[in-house]
């Protein structure tokens, strides 16, 4: 992979850090902040299930970061770009569509493909 590519790369993933921890730092100073009291019982387990939506998206990001720090790594290291299954290069396609991805497209289907047999 050529150097502008892997900076191109580098660069989206830092953004995607940025964008995820902005997100949680908002989240954690909206949870402070609400002090609101609910008279409707119902107004108040809407707030609480949009909290818990809030969360576990939050969470989902979490396992995002380390995604994206392993991806960063590997573009360090000098074997980003490379399926890890196969050891064929990823298209730069599905790089743009998802930069964290450590397999190509063929053994992604393969993947999804077995796991559907077994019934994961």
């Amino acid at each position: 992979m050529e150097q502008k590519d892997l900076a191109f790369f580098r660069e989206t993933l830092n953004k995607m850090l940025d964008d995820i921890l902005q997100k949680g730092q908002e989240t954690i100073e909206d949870m402070t902040e609400s002090g609101e009291n609910y008279a409707d019982p119902a107004d108040r387990a809407t707030a609480e299930s949009d909290r818990a939506f809030t969360l576990r998206l939050r969470d989902r990001e979490r396992k995002l970061i380390k995604k994206i720090q392993r991806a960063i790594q590997r573009i360090d290291d000098g074997d980003f770009g490379i399926c890890h299954s196969c050891g064929e290069d990823i298209s730069i396609a599905r790089l743009k569509a998802r930069p964290v991805t450590t397999l190509c497209i063929a053994c992604k289907s393969k993947q999804e493909e077995d796991e559907k047999n077994r019934g994961d």
